[in-house]
């Protein structure tokens, strides 16, 4: 069982590392690399989620989970902060990458809270 589980939180920490690329490119696949606040917004938060889904891949901690919910809410609400929200392509990818990175960072956290001792 704790293996499966164990399985399960490093399937979470692989999840935020391709949500991380996806976002890292979506600039200039979605065609919005030429506006700089939400291209440079992608890639910054891109590289940061990036790098916390290879610390919880490579040792687990909360404090990584956390702060990936936390970039994934800022995800959310940044078009609007940063006021690109007109810009359809990039607004609907930030706030569904958001959603989705944090929806698996909140996985993590519940899936920790239930089994505190499955993590490797």
């Amino acid at each position: 069982m704790e293996n499966g589980l164990m399985e399960s939180k490093k399937a979470q920490d692989w999840l935020n590392l391709v949500l991380a690329v996806a976002l890292f490119v979506s600039p200039w696949v979605l065609d919005f690399a030429s506006e700089t606040i939400p291209a440079w917004n992608a890639w910054i938060v891109g590289i940061l989620l990036a790098a916390l889904a290879v610390a919880a891949l490579s040792a687990f901690a909360e404090w990584e989970e956390w702060s990936s919910l936390v970039l994934g809410v800022w995800l959310i609400v940044s078009p609007w902060l940063l006021q690109f929200a007109a810009n359809m392509n990039a607004m609907w990818t930030h706030v569904v990458l958001g959603v989705l990175v944090a929806a698996v960072s909140a996985w993590a956290l519940w899936d920790n809270r239930q089994n505190p001792h499955a993590h490797a």
